[in-house]
């Protein structure tokens, strides 16, 4: 299968070791691709790794070019893909119930908040829909939207959503903050404002974790993945709802060659005073 990007744990056979599918860039084909899904269920298993409950093995595969070996097991299925002790696990509701039942000390992250469960819910679809096309009532629903993160982080005071330590809620809404941030900044010139404090406090924790860097894309990976769902759309309106992206692009969408060989950035900067963010705390 395709390059081996992480692992972390120990290897001596004292904890199960969990290995998480992953996909590829869809630039270079190797490194971390922006599948949220993916990277969600790669930060809940690197915090699991951190504590030594498990050891973990992350996999990219290249959906353009599966490997034979891939195909063979998996067929048509897209990841992401959990292994654990040779059971393959292959849809998302069935991953993450199984890091929350089966992978030891799973179920410390899913934590029972309905407030928050229902802020970052559709947070995902109104991007969608402001990365049509530029319109200000959708990107004001946006904005509205992040607001009221804002607004409950700034009530609770925590360094998390649900505290001081991080859960399952963080693992699923810092990776659709980094793609409003750099997409949404990219295709509709969009912008979190700097008057969210709370919310850039809480973006700036997130930075410093590894368990987020570590499982990150690359700016180019995100605004390629935006590009490539409109390009297979056909300038059509994009779904709002979270799917599995379509079959893998044509040979017509390949990159070209100084896509290819750019240098990875990736955006981690805090538009406001870090000093001041943490003496607040």
């Amino acid at each position: 299968m395709s390059d081996e990007i992480a692992e972390n744990g120990t290897a001596n056979g004292d904890v199960p070791e969990i290995e998480l599918i992953i996909k590829a860039s869809t630039i270079d084909g190797r490194r971390k691709g922006a599948c949220l899904f993916c990277q969600e269920y790669f930060m809940d298993l690197y915090l699991l790794a951190e504590l030594k409950t498990i050891s973990l093995k992350v996999t990219t595969v290249d959906m353009q070019k599966p490997p034979p070996d891939f195909r063979t097991n998996f067929e048509a299925t897209h990841p992401p893909i959990l292994i654990d002790n040779g059971l393959a696990i292959l849809e998302n509701e069935k991953i993450e119930r199984h890091i929350m039942k089966s992978v030891p000390g799973g179920h410390n992250l899913f934590v029972q908040d309905k407030e928050v469960a229902s802020l970052i819910e559709n947070l995902y679809s109104k991007l969608k829909l402001v990365l049509v096309r530029k319109d200000e009532q959708k990107s004001s629903a946006l904005r509205a939207h992040l607001s009221r993160i804002d607004a409950l982080l700034e009530r609770r005071g925590t360094r998390f959503l649900t505290g001081d330590t991080m859960c399952c809620f963080d693992c699923e809404l810092m990776p659709r903050l980094q793609h409003i941030r750099v997409a949404g900044k990219y295709f509709v010139d969009f912008e979190i404002p700097t008057s969210f404090r709370a919310l850039w406090r809480y973006m700036y924790h997130m930075y410093q974790l590894d368990a987020f860097t570590q499982s990150c894309p690359a700016d180019q990976d995100i605004i390629n993945h935006y590009k490539l769902q409109q390009l297979s759309t056909k300038g059509l309106m994009l779904s709002p709802t979270l799917t599995r992206p379509p079959p893998a692009a044509p040979p017509a969408l390949k990159m070209k060659k100084h896509e290819e060989l750019e240098t990875p950035t990736f955006t981690t900067s805090i538009p406001v005073d870090v000093s001041d963010m943490s003496s607040a705390e």
